[in-house]
C-alpha cells in the first residue's frame, strides 16, 4: 500500500470539535498547497462523505471547486432532486447535474459479477469526470470522498471500491482526498464542525455504485426498480418510528432470484426483497439492529402490496464478519 494511504499508529481519533477543527486547518492548508490555483471537480453525491470534502474544498479554494452531480441511475427515490436542492439553491454551490442514467445502465447491462460491476462504474464515472472537465478550463484535479475502510477494504480484497479499486492506472487529473485516513463517525465529526446540516452530517452511508449493488446478478431496470421502491419504503417507516438516526445504516437488497408466492388468490413467481439494518461506528465491523416485529410485519405488507415483482420479504441476520455490510 502506498504510505500516503497508511493511518499513522499516531494519529489522534477525531471525537471533539477542538480535534476536528485542527484537522480542517490542516486539510485546508495541504489542499491549498496542493492546488494552489488550480481547480477542483468533485462529485458530490450528497453523501456524508462528499458533502464534508465538498465543504472542506469550499473553505480552501472556494470557486474553484466544481461540483458535478451524476444521476447513474442508481440513486435512491427523490435523491437526485434532493441534492440539487440543498447543494444549489441553499448552499449556492457551483453544481454541474450530469443525467447519464442510461448510459450507465447500458454499461452493465448483463454483468452478473460483482467486482466487475464495480469497476465498470468506476471507470465510467472517471469517463464522465473527464467530459465535464473538456468542457472546463483549468481543472487538473479531481476530488474525491474516500475513506479509510475503502482503502482497506480494496487493499485487502474484501472488495473494490469506486473511488479506490475502480480507478484506471493511468488518470489525467491528480486526485484531491481530504478524508481518505478518516473512519466514518470522524468524518461525521468534522462535518458537524465545518457547518453542515445534521440532516446531511447524519445521512446514513450510500455506495458509490448506489442501487448496483444491491441488485445481485444482472442488473435490469425492473429490479431497480423493485429495489428503489421498496427502499423508499424502509426508509419512511424507520423515520415515522424513530429509527432515523439511531441505526447506522438500512436499506433493501433485491437479489435476482424468485420464489413462488400467491398474490390476489393467484399464483405468481416474484422477486424476494431483503431487508438489512446495522449499527457500527467504524465500518471495520457491525452489529444487527434488532427491529421490533410489529413493524417489521408492517414493513414486510407494504413492501408485497406497493411494490412491483415482488411477493416475500426477507431480514439478513449476519453482522460484519462474516458478512459486509453491503451484499456486493
Amino acid at each position: 500500500m502506498d504510505n500516503s494511504n497508511v493511518r499513522p499508529e499516531t494519529m489522534e481519533r477525531i471525537t471533539t470539535p477542538e480535534l476536528a477543527q485542527k484537522f480542517i486547518d490542516e486539510q485546508v492548508a495541504a489542499v491549498r498547497e496542493q492546488v494552489k490555483d488550480g481547480k477542483v471537480l468533485l462529485a458530490l453525491s450528497g453523501g456524508v462523505d462528499s458533502s464534508v470534502v465538498a465543504a472542506l474544498l469550499i473553505k480552501a479554494i472556494g470557486r474553484n471547486l466544481v461540483c458535478v452531480h451524476v444521476n447513474h441511475g442508481f440513486l435512491r427515490k427523490g435523491e437526485p432532486e434532493q441534492v440539487i436542492e440543498v447543494f444549489r439553491n441553499q448552499m449556492n454551490a457551483n453544481l454541474i447535474y450530469v443525467d447519464a442514467a442510461d448510459r450507465f445502465i447500458d454499461k452493465v447491462a448483463g454483468v452478473t459479477d460483482p467486482e466487475e460491476k464495480r469497476h465498470i462504474i468506476g471507470e465510467e464515472f472517471i469517463k464522465v469526470f473527464d467530459e465535464e472537465a473538456a468542457k472546463l478550463t483549468g481543472i487538473h484535479f479531481l476530488g474525491q470522498g474516500t475513506i479509510y475502510p475503502d482503502i482497506l477494504e480494496s487493499e485487502k480484497g474484501i472488495k473494490a471500491h469506486h473511488n479506490v479499486g475502480g480507478l484506471p492506472e493511468e488518470m489525467e487529473m491528480e486526485l484531491v482526498e481530504p478524508v481518505k485516513l478518516l473512519y466514518k463517525d470522524e468524518v461525521r465529526v468534522v462535518g458537524r464542525a465545518l457547518g453542515l446540516p445534521e440532516s446531511m452530517v447524519d445521512r446514513q452511508p450510500f455506495p458509490g455504485p448506489g442501487l448496483a449493488v444491491r441488485t445481485p446478478g444482472a442488473i435490469t431496470r425492473e429490479r431497480l426498480e423493485a429495489v428503489r421502491e421498496s427502499d423508499a419504503i424502509l426508509r419512511e417507516e424507520f423515520a415515522k418510528n424513530g429509527l432515523q438516526g439511531k441505526v447506522w445504516q438500512y436499506f433493501t437488497i433485491v437479489p435476482d432470484f424468485k420464489s413462488t408466492g400467491i398474490k390476489d388468490g393467484k399464483r405468481t413467481f416474484d422477486w424476494f426483497v431483503v431487508i438489512r439494518a446495522v449499527n457500527t461506528t467504524d465500518a471495520i465491523e457491525a452489529s444487527i439492529e434488532e427491529i421490533p416485529y410489529d413493524l417489521l410485519r408492517h414493513i414486510t405488507k407494504r413492501i408485497t402490496t406497493e411494490v412491483k415483482g415482488v411477493n416475500r420479504v426477507l431480514y439478513d441476520l449476519t453482522p460484519k464478519p462474516s458478512g459486509t455490510i453491503e451484499w456486493e
